[in-house]
């Protein structure tokens, strides 16, 4: 029970090893915290399916988006923002054309475990 944090000691605990094997896996409350913003990104079904279309079929453009998730360009510009100000995806310029990309790893295997379900 060593890694039983002292305020939780004195709870009942029945299997020790499990609980150790538990906390562990938890890791920091930061990591937790970063997981839980990244699946709050992921909880939208719009920017669920903007997300899949760009791992799957990106550099895909905005207005390509639109067509193929039946949103709005607006509506995709926005959800893109906050994507890449959450680091999840990324936008290259080809002229006056930003095409984006997924570059968050983890979100990646994410989307490419949901497209084949």
């Amino acid at each position: 029970m060593h890694l039983v944090p002292a305020e939780r000691a004195g709870h009942r605990i029945i299997d020790d090893h499990r609980v150790c094997d538990a906390i562990a896996a938890i890791g920091e409350p930061e990591h937790v915290r970063s997981w839980a913003d990244r699946f709050s990104l992921l909880a939208d079904p719009g920017r669920l399916a903007l997300l899949i279309a760009v791992h799957r079929a990106g550099p895909i453009a905005v207005s390509d988006l639109a067509v193929a998730t039946g949103m709005k360009d607006p509506a995709v510009s926005q959800a893109l923002r906050l994507l890449r100000a959450a680091g999840v995806v990324a936008g290259d310029k080809d002229g006056r054309v930003v095409r984006y990309r997924v570059v968050d790893g983890a979100v990646a295997d994410l989307l490419g475990r949901c497209a084949q379900e």
